[in-house]
């Protein structure tokens, strides 16, 4: 089986604030010298697999990352008749089986029912809970240490095994991730520009003032985005333990990252978007970014079709000195007609 999958997308989006930095604006990155836009690689597994694409290709294999499943079962306690002062208890109890509980706040009870941190709930380890929850809501007794021993150390949650997941209170149920996805950043150099924008208040008749009801200010970058992502598919199938729900998954990701833009201001600027051009490779080699294809910014008025070739220069010359980079390779290019998707996700499935 060929070990690692890698793809290199260039995809171009028109006027947008698809990440935003704590001010508000696109978030940027410096690369050889240049002010580049920049779209955070969190930003954009979040907006994948929450897609309908891949929560569709995936239903029943999908986690629930959360930081409040204490206050859904004390909630579903409650509701299946176990005293309020139980429900908290036992609640708290099976929360903390994934995280440090928070302290106690007397302005809101329930605060000591989340945990600090995000954890990432597998299917199997939700159907153990309600599973629980049934049983104390039946026999009205405390969790026991066995009941309590709810964390499953093999799952079939597609997003865990991609992206993997830390437990830092149970590291031995700990997952690594079988796909690493880049920053992506522009190919060439920008300027993030401000929008000054006012609204109109459609009631005011203009009879004693003509003024805007609100003013405002945003900003916004646009740009041709160069995107890398390494699969290592054999470690997705032994954590999935299912050669054709790994396939899937791969499918699931592949079509989502080429059709699934990060929702960042999408109502106000609409700049979703495909991907253009798609390079995929497989096989033993260790794996290896082309986005030294794009340190010297691309300055041309057709930015698509250079950022292409530039790939392809890249590449040809890491193979005349490196040897041969990966075993297969196949490309689509909506620019030209070439390729397909459909062919690029049989081709990382077979």
């Amino acid at each position: 089986m060929s070990n690692f999958i890698q793809l290199h997308l260039l995809t171009s989006y028109p006027p947008s604030n698809l990440n935003r930095d704590d001010l508000g604006r696109p978030k940027t990155a410096i690369m050889g010298g240049k002010t580049r836009l920049r779209v955070s690689s969190q930003s954009m597994k979040r907006a994948w697999r929450t897609s309908s694409i891949f929560s569709d290709a995936m239903k029943g294999h999908i986690g629930t990352r959360t930081k409040t499943m204490g206050i859904e079962v004390y909630e579903t306690l409650k509701t299946k008749g176990v005293a309020e002062k139980n429900a908290k208890e036992w609640a708290r109890q099976i929360a903390e089986v994934f995280g440090k509980g928070k302290k106690a706040n007397a302005a809101n009870p329930l605060d000591e029912l989340e945990i600090e941190q995000l954890a990432h709930f597998s299917p199997e380890e939700k159907t153990a809970i309600d599973v629980l929850v049934d049983k104390l809501a039946t026999t009205k007794a405390a969790p026991s240490d066995d009941d309590l021993k709810l964390l499953r150390e093999n799952h079939t949650a597609a997003d865990i095994a991609m992206f993997g997941r830390m437990l830092a209170s149970s590291p031995a149920f700990n997952t690594e991730a079988a796909v690493q996805v880049a920053h992506a950043v522009t190919v060439h150099d920008v300027a993030v520009e401000d929008d000054y924008f006012t609204a109109v208040d459609d009631l005011n008749k203009g009879d004693e003032d003509m003024g805007a009801a609100h003013i405002g200010e945003t900003e916004f970058g646009a740009g041709v985005f160069y995107l890398y992502i390494c699969i290592n598919r054999d470690l997705l199938q032994e954590t999935i333990g299912s050669k054709a729900l790994a396939d899937k998954a791969v499918a699931a990701l592949v079509e989502a990252a080429a059709k699934v833009s990060p929702n960042g201001k999408q109502n106000s600027f609409a700049s979703r978007a495909y991907a253009s051009y798609i390079l995929a490779e497989k096989g033993e080699q260790q794996p290896r970014s082309l986005s030294v294809s794009f340190l010297k910014p691309v300055h041309a008025e057709d930015v698509l079709s250079k950022a292409i070739e530039a790939i392809v220069s890249k590449r040809a010359n890491m193979e005349k000195v490196y040897g041969q980079c990966a075993e297969a390779t196949k490309t689509m290019n909506a620019e030209t007609g070439e390729g397909s998707l459909a062919e690029i996700i049989t081709f990382v499935t077979e």
